[in-house]
């Protein structure tokens, strides 16, 4: 017991006599730099820059936790400059970008794939804007009330077919399939309806109208975006296709029991009603 009192005592004077040391450094410390200005205004830059630098390192580790940068994303835009594109192409791309407000960079892939999938289609590529331009004004990720998705507006539930080659109905999504499957839809359309003008009926799937308002946009389109690529002047008037009524079946009225004792004569032939158009499942 008197040993372990020893080493009690022992502990007990060393540390009071080195928080005694430590004491009278810090007593020594704060009057000297009380005295110095110089030494004092050191001290607090030095004390400054440590903490700053503290404050940077962790903020920095705290950033690249959150964002989680991903050196690799570039890879996943789709964007080309449009002076690598052939001069029409270019043109193309540059009016497009300024009229319905686009970045020129991801604009100028779709005008590139317009132009190589309407020369393998045999359908005017600035046909295919002109409609990607009326139907959506270039966002991808646009929605109509019935359902049609992306720059074409094809209803994705109708032609999922069409989106197997390209992993899916999600792919409605991408611009540039979109772009392809939509290519395809209005190339059926023309070869169904033996024209231009019909296709793009059967394209936006007239029913409670003949369609004429969207053919007569779209063309107007068209020979704008084509007068562009060609360098001409903007055209100033447009040729309009005439709207014809849609008649609804008439009503047949109840034939009168006629008189057994009287003769009558046979009924004429009703007028011909002209059944509304089938529409094209699509936007």
């Amino acid at each position: 017991m008197a040993a372990l009192g020893d080493v009690s005592r022992g502990f007990f004077d060393i540390t009071h006599n080195g928080l005694a040391l430590l004491g009278t450094l810090l007593a020594v410390g704060l009057i000297t730099l009380a005295a110095r200005s110089d030494l004092r205004t050191s001290a607090e830059q030095q004390l400054l820059g440590w903490l700053l630098e503290r404050q940077v390192a962790t903020t920095e580790t705290a950033d690249a936790a959150v964002f989680n940068p991903e050196p690799s994303a570039i890879e996943r835009v789709t964007a080309v400059q449009p002076t690598d594109l052939p001069k029409q192409q270019a043109n193309v791309a540059f009016w497009l970008s300024r009229k319905y407000r686009v970045a020129p960079e991801p604009l100028s892939v779709l005008v590139a794939e317009a132009f190589d999938v309407g020369q393998k289609a045999r359908v005017d590529p600035t046909l295919i804007l002109a409609v990607m331009a009326i139907e959506s004004r270039f966002n991808p990720f646009a929605q109509s009330p019935v359902g049609a998705q992306g720059l074409m507006q094809v209803l994705t539930r109708v032609h999922t077919d069409k989106y197997e080659d390209f992993g899916g109905r999600l792919a409605a999504f991408d611009p540039v399939s979109n772009l392809r499957v939509g290519a395809k839809v209005l190339q059926d359309c023309i070869k169904q309806a033996g024209s231009i003008e019909g296709g793009l009926r059967l394209y936006v799937g007239a029913v409670s109208s003949d369609g004429g308002d969207y053919i007569n946009k779209v063309m107007a389109e068209h020979l704008r975006i084509q007068s562009v690529a060609l360098g001409k002047p903007m055209p100033r008037y447009f040729p309009q296709i005439q709207r014809t009524q849609v008649i609804a079946p008439a009503t047949v009225e109840p034939t009168p029991e006629p008189d057994s004792a009287t003769d009558f004569e046979a009924e004429a032939p009703a007028a011909p009603v002209v059944p509304p158009e089938t529409p094209l499942a699509n936007s």
